[in-house]
């Protein structure tokens, strides 16, 4: 695919509707394009393109798992979708034994003569990796350190030797299969001192071409923002600088996200309301919002969160919007 080309389908935003076991990322008519996203599309788009796996890790709300289908829309091929989970076994990717099938055969064509034949068979089922690797389908593997790393060894043949080892007991052949030429493989993940995520094994990260993605830069969320919620840009702005203002705060300067921004332009735009230091609905707004246990400041053990919110509003919105004494919300 050329770059006009990715550049043209990279200007819409990803519909996902489901196919089968799969599901078929479709582009739509309101993709935020910056060069920030582009960049990030286009790189992995080009690791893809020659069979390279792509990994995006970053904190939440960087937008890895939007990225991730963005781009394997620019594929055109179904798209299969695994969700990292602790209690992953090797057989949720592959497939698995799901019971037996009985026949009998009753052959009585001769009335004196009676012929019985019974046959118990597995009943085998492939599970989504099987079938992206036979199909050369997409793969994109959400959040896959969730998974326990000895559930995710099978991705090793896989993205390395292009083959994927199968049980005897699956119907149809040898013990292993050969990848399509056009299975593509998208991973994301979370930082490993996220609750609930496992350090994976080094076999694995050495195969994948990891993109570390940090929050968008500005002019990036506040597009994101305007597109999700009709809010005039200079209300956007505001709220996306008290957002990233609030992330320089305290010991974790990973939230809020995105997330936030776009919730507080929703609920302005749906209410009607601008971002100014007088209006008591805006700011309960913001604290409702932003109400997160994002800063650990305590004072006599209760949180200060409240404070550093009205504190950051004060920063942000005092110098450009004022208040004037006597107006009117």
């Amino acid at each position: 695919m050329s770059a006009s080309v990715l550049q043209n389908q990279s200007e819409k935003i990803v519909q996902v509707s489901p196919s089968g076991d799969n599901v078929v990322p479709k582009p739509s008519a309101s993709f935020v394009n910056t060069p920030y996203i582009q960049d990030l599309m286009s790189r992995a788009f080009a690791y893809l393109e020659v069979g390279y796996p792509v990994h995006f890790a970053g904190p939440a709300g960087t937008g890895k798992t939007t990225i991730a289908f963005h781009v394997a829309a620019q594929f055109d091929q179904p798209v299969s979708l695994i969700h990292g989970d602790d209690e992953f076994g090797s057989s949720d990717l592959i497939g698995r034994d799901s019971g037996y099938r009985k026949s009998k055969l009753v052959d009585n064509y001769i009335h004196s003569v009676t012929k019985t034949e019974e046959n118990m068979n597995s009943v085998w089922v492939d599970n989504r990796l099987t079938t992206a690797c036979q199909n050369g389908y997409t793969l994109i593997y959400d959040e896959f350190t969730r998974s326990r790393p000895e559930a995710n060894n099978p991705f090793l043949s896989v993205l390395e030797e292009k083959i994927l080892n199968l049980p005897k007991l699956r119907r149809g052949g040898d013990g292993y299969l050969t990848v399509h030429p056009n299975f593509k493989a998208i991973f994301t993940s979370n930082p490993e001192e996220y609750a609930g995520v496992h350090k994976t094994q080094d076999a694995l990260l050495d195969r994948l071409i990891t993109i570390n993605l940090s929050h968008f830069d500005r002019d990036t969320e506040i597009q994101v923002a305007m597109a999700k919620s009709e809010l005039a840009q200079v209300e956007v702005e505001l709220v996306v600088d008290i957002v990233r203002e609030l992330r320089t705060v305290g010991v974790n300067n990973n939230r809020p996200t995105i997330r936030a921004s776009i919730a507080m332009a929703r609920i302005l735009a749906n209410l009607g309301r601008e971002a100014r230091i007088d209006d008591p609905v805006f700011l309960s707004v913001c604290r409702d919002v932003l109400n997160i246990d994002t800063t650990k400041v305590t004072r006599d053990g209760k949180p200060l969160m409240t404070n550093v919110v009205d504190d950051v509003i004060k920063k942000v919105i005092g110098k450009r919007r004022p208040i004037v004494v006597g107006s009117k919300n």
